[in-house]
């Protein structure tokens, strides 16, 4: 693979990153009413819309502070920045490294557009056990957390 064409390639993972985690969280917004949701395997997982002001995982969502938008935003693009130029570098030696690195610029970039464009992201993907429950999550969240486990994966296991 060239440089170029490894550069493609990653662009286009991240762009259908960010291509279904927009249409799924348009889908969620229009067909599932805020805070209601879709039993899909009872007793373990549903679609649940709800709207998240904090980051991944609604973390720091109760957080009354007025930077939090400001800093959530200038976090990701900064992320973003450093995604780009780590993915630009990256060319042919560590597929799995770009391929990583791909997914996570594609998911920081749906949240991104979210929160720019609306001051908070949708979430709709809830796993739980009785009364055990993972936080409401999107597409986007799953992707930077899938490239970061390649990113440990190959850091742990390259040779």
């Amino acid at each position: 693979m060239t440089k170029n064409s490894a550069r493609v390639f990653y662009l286009v993972i991240a762009l259908i990153v960010v291509l279904l985690d927009r249409w799924t969280k348009n889908v969620v917004a229009h067909r599932i009413a805020l805070y209601s949701h879709i039993q899909i395997i009872p007793g373990f997982f549903r679609l649940t819309h709800t709207e998240n002001t904090g980051a991944a995982f609604s973390l720091f969502a109760d957080s009354p502070a007025p930077w939090k938008t400001a800093m959530l935003i200038a976090f990701s693009a900064i992320a973003m920045v450093v995604v780009s130029v780590l993915l630009w570098k990256n060319h042919h030696a560590h597929i799995v490294t770009g391929i990583a690195l791909s997914l996570i610029l594609g998911g920081a970039l749906g949240n991104l557009w979210d929160r720019l464009a609306r001051g908070r992201v949708v979430d709709f993907l809830l796993f739980y056990y009785k009364r055990y429950q993972w936080p409401v999550f999107n597409l986007a969240d799953s992707a930077i957390v899938v490239g970061a486990g390649l990113l440990v994966i190959e850091i742990l296991f390259a040779k």
